[in-house]
């Protein structure tokens, strides 16, 4: 059931975070694809897929809870971010792929902004009701 008087800013954040997973889970089904190359070694990066679709799964749940206006999703989806946003950094600095490096980094610091906003702050402390539905 999809709350009411939820903000706009934290549906969106909410679905932005739902791709995050997605592509996640599509890393992962990658993975598992790869294993079977053969020259593939199926232990390690079967684990490696196996890792990356539990994690990522969390993940896809975070980002619809904050679609459906499920306060809970709020903390662990700033935690999502702030560890890509590390992803971004590396990207953009030590491993020299600048231009996926900025592109994760302003999608990540959208999705930090759109929880930030006034109304996702209020909304989250219980503060007002959204007149965004």
């Amino acid at each position: 059931m999809v709350e009411r008087g939820v903000p706009g800013a934290v549906r969106a954040a909410g679905a932005l975070t739902v791709v995050q997973g997605l592509v996640g889970l599509g890393f992962a089904i990658a993975l598992v694809v790869r294993s079977f190359a053969p020259e593939g070694a199926r232990g390690p990066v079967l684990g490696e897929a196996a890792y990356f679709a539990v994690l990522c799964s969390g993940v896809v749940a975070v980002g619809v809870g904050l679609a459906l206006g499920k306060g809970w999703g709020r903390t662990p989806a700033l935690v999502v971010q702030l560890l890509l946003l590390g992803v971004a950094w590396y990207m953009y600095g030590p491993s020299g792929r600048q231009l996926w490096g900025a592109l994760i980094g302003v999608y990540v610091v959208g999705v930090i902004y759109l929880l930030f906003t006034n109304a996702a702050r209020g909304w989250a402390l219980g503060l007002h009701e959204s007149d965004d539905d």
